[in-house]
């Protein structure tokens, strides 16, 4: 990623619904309290440890070697700290995660969004999750489940609230935790798209966990009332579990902002000034609104892709180029509404907490917090400047890919013309003229002035998000884990 020289002329960015130029009232917030949060901040505390372990258990994924920690890990801000990072099959942990040179270890793809935070994701506003928001409530009542999801009418019910309906989900992809076609039950039932059906995904890794004695005591714990022996437990069970520890761990409200919505004198006048800024000529509260500074909503603000994509567009350049029948574009929420007004737009994220939550953008194109903010200043001169730096995402020189022998399915590493064709997928749209063109049409941000000191002001006012609390929660990582398995290394 290119470091943008803070020498050079930048322009701001202004919603085109944001307030005119020149507009400084600051908009007046309540402080949040427990009644913002899911069960008014106090989920039992039986359901929270057991949430607490499934959450470092390896137990969860379809090969046993990745836990939902290994990509939101309390010692990396709830993230893995990298652009994008690898999922099932690779070692390491954090920005020190590699592919093994094992077919054990390697990987078919890099995660092909960033690993976003999970900070107050407990919060009763939060009725989306994922950078598309493929996962909903349900205000319409169409799913009895009460939420919208891949899943349609096939997903559980019982799940508590949105954050424990999202929870159903890494579980289910071969990339992040269930492993390829072959390698496993929990893989082979969502290579059938079976993943709440009788030997689907969900009920297999109950099964797991139902397999496991201190699990059992657990979830009788935590749900006396539903589980008196080991078939009562469902994956919902631990869905609402996880869900309830993630509430509880990584609830930031005590930030140098949230004593000022409190009254206290807690900013300094440099963050006073890049809140009026944020509020006012910058135009940011017209998407990163209210306490959690989101609107919830989807925006397309022209972020460069890197990565490999998520198999979107019908471009068929890469194919010409290398061979290789794959589309490389991430369409964003257009996947989940197939409304072309929906391309490149991607879920607003909240802001709290966003100085130790990087790298930024979708898909953490922007390595630093600098970099992000003068990208929304001018979407569009900084997409066509981007530069997809040798360095910015985590090396990755080989990888597998199913092959088949007669009726047997197995791996083998890519080899020849077709892997140095699969090796140039991370840069290619943003390589594209065409590609990035499209990009930048979809963008929604206009560009407004704003100065090298005031820009200066903002990062000041998005550093006092920052809650200190959530500086180091390594207290939060248990010793072991009851599958016995090693936690999060």
């Amino acid at each position: 990623m290119r470091t943008l020289s803070p020498a050079a002329p930048f322009l701001g960015a202004l919603l085109l619904f944001a307030p005119p130029l020149g507009a400084a009232s600051v908009v007046q917030l309540s402080p949040l309290t427990n009644a913002d949060f899911h069960e008014d901040g106090a989920p039992s505390k039986a359901k929270v440890e057991l949430g607490r372990f499934l959450f470092f258990d390896k137990v969860l994924s379809g090969n046993e070697n990745v836990s939902c920690a290994t990509c939101h890990h309390p010692e990396h801000g709830t993230t893995d700290g990298v652009a994008l990072g690898f999922g099932e099959g690779a070692e390491g942990l954090g920005p020190d995660r590699h592919p093994g040179s094992t077919k054990e270890t390697g990987v078919h793809e890099r995660v092909p969004r960033n690993s976003p935070a999970l900070f107050n994701l407990g919060a009763r506003e939060f009725t989306r999750f994922f950078h598309d928001g493929r996962v909903e409530l349900d205000t319409n009542g169409h799913y009895e489940g009460g939420f919208i999801t891949p899943a349609r009418w096939k997903l559980p019910e019982g799940l508590d609230n949105a954050l424990a309906a999202q929870a159903m989900f890494p579980v289910t992809s071969p990339t992040e935790m269930a492993g390829q076609r072959g390698e496993n039950p929990v893989a082979d039932a969502r290579s059938l798209n079976n993943m709440a059906g009788k030997g689907g995904v969900w009920e297999l890794l109950a099964g797991r966990l139902a397999a496991i004695p201190e699990y059992v005591a657990l979830f009788s714990e935590a749900y006396p009332d539903a589980i008196e022996q080991p078939e009562d437990i469902t994956f919902v069970h631990a869905a609402n579990a996880l869900a309830a520890f993630e509430s509880t761990a990584f609830r930031a409200d005590d930030s140098p902002y949230d004593r000022h919505l409190r009254g206290e004198d807690a900013l300094d006048a440099e963050a006073l000034a890049g809140l009026e800024l944020f509020e006012g000529k910058a135009g940011c509260s017209g998407c990163h609104a209210g306490p959690l500074q989101t609107d919830h909503d989807f925006h397309a603000i022209g972020m460069p892709q890197v990565g490999p994509g998520k198999g979107d567009g019908r471009d068929d350049s890469y194919w010409r180029a290398t061979g290789l029948n794959t589309f490389l574009e991430d369409h964003g929420r257009e996947r989940v509404t197939s409304r072309d007004e929906d391309r490149f737009a991607f879920r607003t994220p909240s802001l709290r907490n966003v100085e130790i939550t990087g790298p930024w953008g979708h898909d953490g194109a922007y390595a630093t917090l600098e970099d992000i903010v003068r990208h929304h200043l001018d979407p569009l001169a900084a997409l066509e400047r981007y530069v997809l730096d040798d360095d910015a995402l985590p090396p990755l020189t080989d990888a597998l890919e199913l092959s088949a022998s007669g009726d047997r399915l197995g791996q083998e590493w890519l080899s020849g013309s077709r892997r140095e064709g699969w090796l140039r997928r991370d840069g290619w749209v943003q390589s594209q003229t065409k590609l990035r063109g499209a990009i930048a049409e979809a963008n929604e941000l206009a560009p407004v002035v704003l100065t090298d000191a005031e820009v200066e002001q903002v990062l000041a006012f998005l550093r006092s998000l920052t809650d200190p609390r959530s500086r180091d929660l390594g207290h939060l990582v248990p010793d072991r884990v009851p599958s016995g398995l090693p936690v999060a290394d």
